[in-house]
């Protein structure tokens, strides 16, 4: 933790550095389960290369939460509820801006900031889409909180830390270094730090228990999805291809189940486990939770070292094949996904849209692809991926990033704005969190999101996970329908598993 001079000196410059102290390097999903309550969160890289799964982060009991809904924007604090009609994006701009923090290069990136989600949905707040199909779930379209206390790990060098921002509370909506006492905001927060660390971390396991599940276990309602309808929804998607409205639509269903006795907490583990991705989460939204083993990354945007751009990087996810039953079966079908031409077409289109997404707000000439269609294997399928990297223009920032990518192509299609329309006509219920995002924005504007995809949505004693497919001109849609299925089985495993 830096000391009371250290700390002095940066903050006399404008800029509040985090305290931090080291704590033992343990799963994420241990300190989780000590801090766990309403309102809470755990961002996990459970596996991975370090490019792409070298931090987690814990967060909890946040200063503020953000919800937006139907064009209203509810900001819920200790001191009351305030609900507004502005401009979510820009709202939250104002309050990362509002605290001016020294980021820490030595520490993981996120020092605190914004965590949360943007479902799917959140894209009519972007673009001009119908709303149709049914809200079933009425999951908000944001719901972000404001953290200044949060565990972060770094896989890579096998280290943890408690990190807390000093005067946040205090200083929520607008922090002048000049009207602060600087070193009573030191000697308060390391008070509190320290009084935190002897209470809350005693006896933390280095794993945390995976237990069976209590009295009734879940209960799966449609394990097939709805094979008619799927297969309509592909015929109709056949036809607007062949007429030259779209190129490729990604279309999803869902598949509900009862969870009965149990802990959505243990259903996060038992998935991990199976599942074990780079872009998993588990969220506690109070009324509802967020599960998800996502091997799949929206964006990032990295924070400028001084002397060089701020860069952005997508990931974007498509072609897919069945895991084999041993390394001979792997090594086969990974080659079969790679030469066959439908799959490849399908990715270098995707490619494309990613490219022209993140130029949008990039300096001309940076856009590059620095991995091209590679392999990465999870649990029950093996997948084509890229990576496509930019430098971002000098007068755009992460919010300008979102605007410009959001929803991921790969989850929506191309052209994306009339896949979108079409999604909203075909898919019967509105898909929710289901391929919108999850991540974090700090305060320095730094961003980091997934694609919320192999995920359970938990809210009123039902699981429900959504699954699609890539549908192009030459697809068959029995064979779309099977490739749905084939991506549901790892979480169809978590709920009934012992």
């Amino acid at each position: 933790m830096p000391g009371r001079r250290d700390f002095l000196y940066i903050a006399q410059s404008g800029k509040i550095p985090p305290l931090y102290t080291e704590i033992p390097y343990k799963s994420p999903a241990s300190y989780y389960a000590a801090v766990a309550g309403k309102n809470s969160f755990l961002l996990e890289s459970v596996k991975g290369n370090f490019n792409i799964a070298r931090y987690s982060y814990v967060g909890f009991a946040p200063y503020l939460t953000l919800i937006y809904k139907d064009s209203s924007l509810y900001v819920k604090s200790d001191e009351g509820d305030a609900i507004s009609y502005r401009n979510p994006l820009n709202r939250l701009r104002e309050l990362l801006e509002a605290y001016p923090q020294h980021h820490n290069p030595e520490l993981p990136p996120f020092q605190g900031g914004a965590c949360g989600m943007l479902s799917y949905d959140f894209v009519r707040f972007l673009e001009k889409i119908p709303k149709t199909a049914a809200d079933d779930l009425e999951i908000p379209d944001a719901h972000f909180f404001m953290i200044d206390r949060l565990f972060s790990f770094d896989h890579k060098q096998k280290r943890g830390w408690f990190i807390l921002c000093p005067g946040v509370r205090e200083y929520k909506f607008g922090f002048n270094v000049l009207d602060v006492d600087l070193g009573a905001l030191y000697d308060e927060a390391s008070a509190e730090m320290k009084h935190f660390l002897q209470t809350a971390l005693r006896d933390i396991p280095d794993e945390p228990e995976i237990l069976p599940y209590s009295g009734v276990k879940p209960e799966i309602i449609n394990s097939d999805g709805d094979k008619s309808r799927y297969m309509e929804m592909v015929s109709r998607t056949l036809e607007y291809i062949r007429a030259g409205d779209i190129f490729q639509a990604n279309l999803s269903q869902r598949i509900s189940a009862k969870i009965n006795d149990a802990d959505p907490w243990q259903i996060y583990l038992k998935l991990s486990a199976i599942n074990p991705s780079p872009f998993a989460c588990y969220f506690d939204f109070d009324d509802y939770k967020i599960v998800s083993s996502s091997p799949e990354r929206l964006i990032r945007v990295n924070l400028s070292d001084g002397t060089s751009p701020v860069t952005t990087d997508t990931r974007p996810i498509a072609g897919t094949r069945p895991r084999g039953s041993d390394f001979s079966e792997d090594e086969k079908l990974t080659a079969e996904l790679l030469l066959n031409e439908k799959e490849r077409a399908e990715h270098i289109m995707l490619i494309d849209l990613e490219r022209n997404d993140i130029g949008r707000v990039c300096d001309y000439g940076s856009v590059l692809v620095d991995e091209m269609m590679i392999t990465e294997a999870y649990s029950h399928v093996i997948h084509i991926v890229s990576n496509v990297t930019g430098e971002l223009k000098p007068d755009k920032d992460c919010f300008d990033v979102i605007r410009a990518v959001f929803p991921g192509g790969t989850i929506t299609g191309v052209p994306k704005v009339r896949c979108m329309e079409i999604i909203d006509e075909l898919e019967p219920v509105l898909r929710g969190p289901y391929t919108g995002s999850c991540g974090y924005i700090g305060y320095g504007k730094n961003m980091d999101l997934n694609i919320i995809i192999r995920t359970f949505v938990i809210k009123d004693g039902f699981a429900h996970l959504q699954v699609g497919a890539g549908i192009v001109a030459d697809s068959v849609p029995e064979k779309e329908y099977f490739e749905t299925l084939k991506k549901a089985e790892a979480l169809i495993l978590t709920l009934n598993t012992s």
